[in-house]
């Protein structure tokens, strides 16, 4: 699903952003979805931080009477979100160029004071970063980015054996892998919404069916090429082996 976030101080402008937004996708049927509508930036770094991986399409107003302005802002974006799809929304047209200077590649430069204009670009710059979207989600290898210790970290799936909710701290999941393992805050359900491939075969587990080597129905468990094992649900185990009789098809 294609993230859209807009980021303007004008009470008006933010509301007329949300309608045109909301009513294109409602129009459209396509997977897309305002996830926030913010009058100040805190809102979208708070969404960056708990959503590191989202290639999302920010609106950005440049001047957000705060101390970071709407191209400051973009720029956190772009080191967060590389793939961001970035649209400037503004009455000053003559720092445009600042975009540049600051490395933030917007998509588009919108001005305000043509509203008909404005809403057509909006339009178009949707449309357009949809496109881009669907085109990543084609082409792209899988990853998973999240952000752990300060850093993000983004794991391509195959190294990827399965995530555990934490055993002893709520809203923390481990990461485990091939090579070692990453704690991070979350929940494993948000977790699942990035990796749909990935099989819940147990509340406190959801794991890569590609890089399970065998399971025993007897104990319940399902074993990884590092000596891992995972518990399987006993309701889940009839839909967990067709699973993977399914992968090797």
């Amino acid at each position: 699903m294609l993230h859209i976030l807009v980021c303007d101080d004008d009470p008006k402008q933010l509301q007329h952003m949300e309608h045109l937004v909301i009513k294109h996708i409602e129009a459209q049927g396509v997977d897309m979805e305002l996830v926030v509508s913010a009058s100040g930036p805190e809102e979208v770094l708070e969404y960056l931080k708990e959503h590191p991986d989202k290639h999302g399409l920010y609106f950005l107003d440049v001047d957000l009477q705060h101390e970071l302005n709407g191209i400051e802002l973009g720029s956190i974006i772009r080191e967060t979100d590389p793939l961001a799809k970035i649209v400037f929304i503004t009455t000053h047209a003559e720092l445009a160029h600042l975009t540049f200077e600051n490395k933030v590649g917007a998509m588009d430069y919108i001005l305000k004071d043509r509203p008909t204009d404005a809403d057509v670009r909006t339009i178009e710059s949707i449309l357009a970063a949809y496109s881009r979207y669907l085109e990543e989600q084609a082409h792209e290898p899988h990853f998973f980015n999240v952000n752990a210790n300060g850093e993000i970290w983004r794991i391509p799936h195959n190294d990827i054996l399965f995530f555990e909710s934490h055993p002893k701290i709520e809203k923390r999941v481990i990461l485990h892998m091939v090579s070692g393992e990453l704690d991070f805050r979350g929940k494993l359900h948000e977790v699942a919404e990035h990796v749909p491939k990935f099989y819940s075969c147990h509340r406190s587990f959801l794991v890569n069916l590609d890089n399970i080597t065998h399971i025993n129905k007897t104990t319940k468990e399902a074993f990884f090429s590092n000596g891992e094992s995972v518990l399987i649900a006993a309701r889940k185990m009839s839909a967990f082996v067709r699973l993977l009789e399914e992968q090797d098809r």
